[in-house]
């Protein structure tokens, strides 16, 4: 059997539940226009109306599953274009913030001496500033646009990877097979690629999901704020802010946004809590 296939069918159902959400995510943010009824932007309907669990809503043709949002647009259709935009910044924002972070964290634990220190001290002063605050000072003088939002997300998340990729290089760096590498006269990207990167991989990897959710959450959050993804591009903290006003009048339509990201959230921790696990090494007690 093949070792992937084999590996899932052995993973537990928590595991399995959570790649079917993340999956379902991905199909959804790719397939968006070939999902969806209606364009991103266009109005079909009247103020907030109730979606397939409302009898009394009035009927579209193709029908609104979740209703419309707060001047008319088809809220499925904005959750769907929601999932790729909000998945797609996140996904580029935290590859970014880990060739970034990896690199330096990787150089300083091979090199150490001077260039530790002036690259650990660099690090040290972005973290010491409240990520939310410098987030929204740098976004209100540079403007939101979306390159701007990825290098400034991507620039704060990187600081937090650079210290567990020096952590875990640390350990690597000083094996016997990577200082037998340097002895052969293999070059410091040699080493640091092909010895120290492959054994440290599964903290990395579960790092890389774990911050993933954190750069998913904050983009919601800077959007919710109004210095996210600006209208009329779909966005699901955005979605939660302009429908927010319906809670007063018992309108379900800002949860439904919120549950997007809930569950994505839910379902990459269960891929990592079951990923950490298998690289633990402990075996379930049966």
């Amino acid at each position: 059997m093949n070792p992937a296939l084999k590996l899932l069918k052995e993973a537990p159902f928590a595991a399995k539940l959570g790649m079917f959400i993340v999956l379902l995510n991905i199909f959804a943010a790719v397939f968006a226009p070939i999902i969806t009824p209606y364009s991103e932007t266009e109005i079909i309907g009247d103020t907030w109306e109730g979606g397939f669990w409302d009898s009394e809503a009035p009927e579209h043709d193709p029908p609104a599953l979740f209703g419309t949002d707060h001047i008319g647009r088809d809220l499925f259709t904005r959750v769907i274009y929601g999932a790729r935009n909000t998945i797609g910044i996140a996904l580029v924002t935290t590859l970014l913030a880990f060739a970034v972070g990896i690199s330096l964290g990787f150089l300083a634990a091979t090199l150490r001496g001077w260039v530790d220190q002036v690259i650990s001290r660099g690090v040290d002063v972005l973290m010491a500033i409240p990520t939310l605050i410098f987030a929204l000072m740098v976004l209100s003088v540079l403007g939101t646009a979306v390159h701007v939002l990825i290098v400034v997300i991507a620039l704060l998340d990187a600081t937090r990877v650079y210290r567990i990729s020096r952590a875990v290089a640390m350990d690597v760096e000083v094996m016997e097979y990577v200082e037998v590498a340097k002895l052969r006269g293999e070059g410091l990207w040699w080493v640091m690629r092909h010895e120290i990167l492959p054994n440290t991989l599964a903290p990395l990897v579960a790092e890389f999901g774990l911050r993933f959710c954190f750069v998913f959450l904050f983009i919601a959050a800077l959007s919710f704020l109004g210095l996210g993804l600006q209208p009329p591009t779909a966005d699901w903290g955005s979605m939660v802010r302009e429908n927010a006003q319906g809670i007063t009048f018992g309108i379900i339509i800002p949860l439904i946004p919120a549950a997007a990201i809930a569950l994505l959230t839910v379902g990459v921790n269960l891929i990592v809590d079951w990923f950490l696990h298998k690289a633990s090494g402990i075996r379930d007690i049966e």
